[in-house]
């Protein structure tokens, strides 16, 4: 009973740093028993589940929490990353990572839905899409923004946006840039990081890597192997072929981190491009190989540092592991994905929310491992 006691200091400890976001005391109230719903062992956490966890006899008080109590959610994830970054915050390995994640849905009322590619099925699906940061360094990882996608069938169509909730002033934006909003917020907010990586959604935009380039953010991103990388001698050439022209021995047997089997071992390499660059800065076109089928072959567009090693551009791809890991955690563990709303504020204030509860049990866990012999348990 002691340890449970104190979790739950904790606990209310850290919801009481953003009890300046919820103005009334219901709403307060309310905050803390969503984000313990969120947390307990209850399987699908929805407005009806995390009702009953509260002792409600319905769902309607979580609900108006969700859609009708006057409360910051921007204020909320702010606030929330800022905690992030005081737990495990680290200026020169901190990583932002930029990644998606779908909720299949059925019906076409809830907000940005539609038949969309969904990572999460892999396929095309009736799905909403969700373009996410997550902050990562040697001691843990949380996602720390979120932006919904709203496809341009839908902003076209206001009186559907304004059925949804969407403001009239919400236009479209493509996935690339929600992206830069979120990392022009990590930048102003001063979250220290020494990196930025995504994935090909995002690393086939050549402005989203210009844009980064200018901002003087070093990154890594991942490409197509049909993408165009300038050579030394002034030539664009496809990346899979300037990387097919390198001999075995240009490559390396490198780790990019762990996972859950052991080390992320791969054969890596990479290659000079663009002569035209700031001073002291580089851009390489990074390969990595996998060893047991070697036509299996990742591409990334680089720029850092003139002096980045190898292994470092490597630990950076390889951070990008990290977003998916809180992509699992906070499905499985925070109710990510379990929302039944369909309105736009809701959306993000569900989401917000479920980050919120990921954040405390990746702050939790940090301190555990920094001495507290006492793990947080699921909330009962």
């Amino acid at each position: 009973m002691e340890l449970v006691a104190g979790w739950s200091a904790g606990f209310d400890a850290f919801l009481g740093r953003f009890a300046g976001r919820f103005p009334r005391v219901e709403s307060r109230r309310r905050m803390r028993w969503y984000v313990r719903g969120l947390l307990s062992e209850v399987e699908r956490k929805n407005g009806w589940t995390l009702a009953e966890a509260a002792g409600d006899a319905g769902p309607e008080g979580m609900q108006r929490l969700l859609n009708f109590y006057a409360w910051d959610t921007d204020g909320l994830r702010d606030d929330v990353r800022t905690a992030v970054v005081e737990a495990i915050g680290d200026a020169e390995d901190g990583v932002l990572i930029v990644d998606e994640t779908g909720f299949l849905k059925k019906g076409t009322k809830s907000a940005g839905v539609g038949r969309q590619y969904s990572g999460t099925a892999g396929r095309i699906e009736n799905s909403q899409v969700g373009v996410f940061l997550a902050y990562a360094s040697p001691c843990g990882r949380a996602l720390i923004d979120r932006e919904l996608y709203l496809p341009k069938d839908w902003t076209d169509d206001r009186e559907r946006c304004r059925a949804a909730g969407i403001d009239d002033g919400v236009g479209f934006a493509t996935k690339q840039m929600l992206a830069r909003r979120m990392i022009d917020r990590a930048v102003e907010a001063g979250v220290p990081f020494g990196w930025v990586t995504a994935d090909e959604v995002y690393g086939n935009d050549t402005m989203f890597r210009l844009w980064l380039d200018n901002l003087d953010i070093p990154h890594v991103v991942a490409v197509q192997k049909n993408a165009m990388a300038v050579t030394f001698g002034m030539l664009k050439v496809r990346v899979h072929r300037l990387i097919a022209e390198l001999p075995d021995t240009a490559w390396e047997r490198l780790s990019c981190g762990a996972g859950s089997k052991g080390p992320r071992t791969a054969d890596w390499t990479a290659v000079d491009i663009r002569p035209l660059r700031w001073p002291g800065r580089g851009h390489w076109l990074l390969a990595r190989r996998s060893i047991s089928d070697p036509s299996d072959i990742a591409y990334y567009i680089c720029f850092g540092p003139a002096d980045t090693t190898l292994q470092r551009l490597v630990g950076v791809a390889g951070a990008r592991w990290a977003v998916e890991e809180c992509f699992q955690t906070a499905k499985n563990e925070t109710g990510l994905d379990h929302y039944q709303v369909r309105g736009y504020q809701a959306w993000y204030r569900h989401i917000t929310l479920s980050m919120t509860a990921l954040a405390f049990l990746v702050i939790t866990r940090e301190i555990t491992k920094k001495g507290d012999p006492h793990p947080a348990p699921a909330m009962r």
